[in-house]
């Protein structure tokens, strides 16, 4: 358990894991930590969540991950558009899912949703700590400065979810490569305004953007062929947010109240691993982007729910470090994809007139059923698809292995009430799924080595749903098919990969 005490005037923490920043992807590690049975220490700058209207979209498959962990009841039903964009080209991002579309949800309800799990479980959340500096050899200790003096923290591992500013990034010198922005929109909510609602608007001289929800009129803007201020960190004032929407737009919203000013540039950064040794990056720390679409939020938590699981079973013996490495492959394959998504929209918002003939041509493009689903999966993270195959697992590939486990309704063999895929994996432990409904005694007595970390369960599935009859799932904690088969063949092998040596015979 973390302990903590005083040496002399010096409070000093002992845990498995130090998580530096409690935004979401923070929070997101912290409750997955927890669940996996790793102690954790958050400390955040901070002294609460956000009060900035920043992130306030939350796609399908975040939708799907907090549904497999049960939050969703408290969060409520927020307001669902199934509407996106590619590039500010309409798109229809309704998907197969439990939750399609997007949600709007407020970053502060994020925060404050996963700050309250995180403790319930546990977590150690210190607010108002600063980190100072970090070692990071066998263990990593770090120094930071709270309300109360200095701390040392010691853990077994450290994650930087610190942000696009990364404190955690700069100490230990990870090489952050891609470019810096050139260009940028200015974004204010705004009391007072009366602006037609605008959903990227060109402009003969920009982009303009505006929606007014409960009163609060939120504007964005950006002037063709003018380049990202060097802003020293500080945010723009609302004088030059109106200056700007006025060129654009001939309006004026000076007479406003602003609530909140910032500007986000187009950056696109992404560090060469996600793991140095003891330290690992999840979040804005991993990769810097302009968040186009809603997507930086959305790839943080993802992030997190890919790692927690994964560090919470090396740090409690039950899974080798080398799980860890997979970590990496995984999600800076889809960081890299995201961000170069990113990259192609962010010539089709902010380009000039030259842009023109490929936005008429993407319009067309959309119009087409395959490439509306693909841009939509890439979007919404329901297209992600892991390479989960190791050498010498021999599995019947089927068109769910390596993707997440849907959202599907269950029969169970031996009577009782109906119940969901997602329900099953609230426990945060894996799961195979054995579809047959009779008990499958060879996978039950292949898997039962592993029943402290792996659920067995075999229902039937639902007739016209999702799921393949007669085959066998190996689910991991994130959701994930890691091995499909009609038999126990290779099973053995892929529990071993995904979930450690087999526990000891009493």
């Amino acid at each position: 358990m973390t302990t903590d005490h005083q040496d002399t005037d010096t409070t000093i923490l002992d845990t498995d894991v130090l998580v530096v920043g409690a935004g979401p992807a923070g929070l997101m590690l912290a409750t997955e930590l927890r669940l996996g049975g790793a102690e954790v220490v958050v400390v955040d700058q901070r002294p609460g969540p956000t009060t900035e209207s920043r992130a306030s979209t939350l796609h399908a498959r975040t939708m799907e991950i907090l549904d497999s962990r049960g939050l969703l009841d408290e969060l409520g039903t927020p307001p669902c558009e199934p509407r996106g964009h590619f590039g500010g080209v309409p798109l229809d991002l309704t998907l197969p899912s439990s939750h399609p579309g997007q949600w709007k949800v407020a970053q502060t309800r994020t925060e404050e949703l996963l700050q309250r799990r995180a403790a319930v479980l546990g977590a150690d959340l210190r607010r108002r700590h600063q980190l100072l500096s970090l070692t990071a050899e066998d263990g990593v200790e770090a120094e930071a400065i709270g309300p109360y003096g200095p701390v040392r923290i010691r853990a077994r591992y450290l994650v930087g979810c610190d942000g696009e500013d990364s404190t955690v990034r700069r100490l230990v010198r990870a090489p952050f490569p891609g470019r810096d922005a050139a260009r940028e929109l200015l974004r204010a909510d705004v009391c007072g305004v009366e602006v037609a609602d605008r959903r990227f608007q060109r402009l003969e001289h920009g982009l303009a953007i505006a929606a007014t929800r409960e009163g609060v009129t939120r504007v964005m803007v950006h002037e063709f062929g003018r380049p990202a201020a060097e802003r020293g960190g500080a945010e723009p004032d609302f004088a030059e947010v109106t200056d700007v929407w006025k060129r654009v737009t001939g309006e004026d919203i000076s007479q406003g109240t602003p609530l909140w000013v910032n500007a986000f540039g187009d950056a696109n950064r992404q560090l060469a691993h996600y793991r140095h040794g003891r330290v690992l990056f999840a979040g804005d720390a991993a990769h810097r982007q302009m968040p186009s679409g809603g997507q930086a939020l959305n790839l943080g938590v993802q992030d997190a729910f890919n790692l927690g699981w994964k560090l919470a079973a090396v740090v409690r013996g039950s899974a080798d470090e080398d799980l860890l490495d997979t970590y990496h492959s995984e999600r800076h394959t889809v960081g890299r994809q995201v961000l170069a998504n990113i990259r192609a929209q962010v010539e089709l918002l902010l380009g000039g007139p030259e842009v023109e003939p490929a936005r008429a041509l993407l319009t067309e493009l959309v119009a087409l059923d395959g490439v509306r689903q693909h841009l939509a999966g890439m979007i919404s993270g329901l297209g992600i698809r892991y390479d989960v195959e190791v050498p010498e697992i021999h599995s019947d590939e089927g068109p769910l292995l390596g993707r997440r486990l849907p959202d599907a309704w269950l029969e169970p063999a031996e009577g009782g009430a109906r119940r969901r895929t997602t329900e099953l994996l609230r426990t945060g432990r894996g799961l195979l799924l054995s579809l047959d409904g009779d008990g499958a005694p060879a996978l039950r007595a292949t898997a039962a080595p592993w029943s402290d970390r792996v659920a067995f369960v075999a229902d039937r599935p639902a007739a016209g749903g999702p799921l393949p009859a007669g085959q066998a799932l190996l689910v991991r904690p994130d959701g994930y098919v890691a091995w499909a088969g009609s038999g126990p063949a290779g099973l053995a092998r892929a529990l071993t990969r995904w979930f450690g040596t087999p526990a000891a015979d009493d």
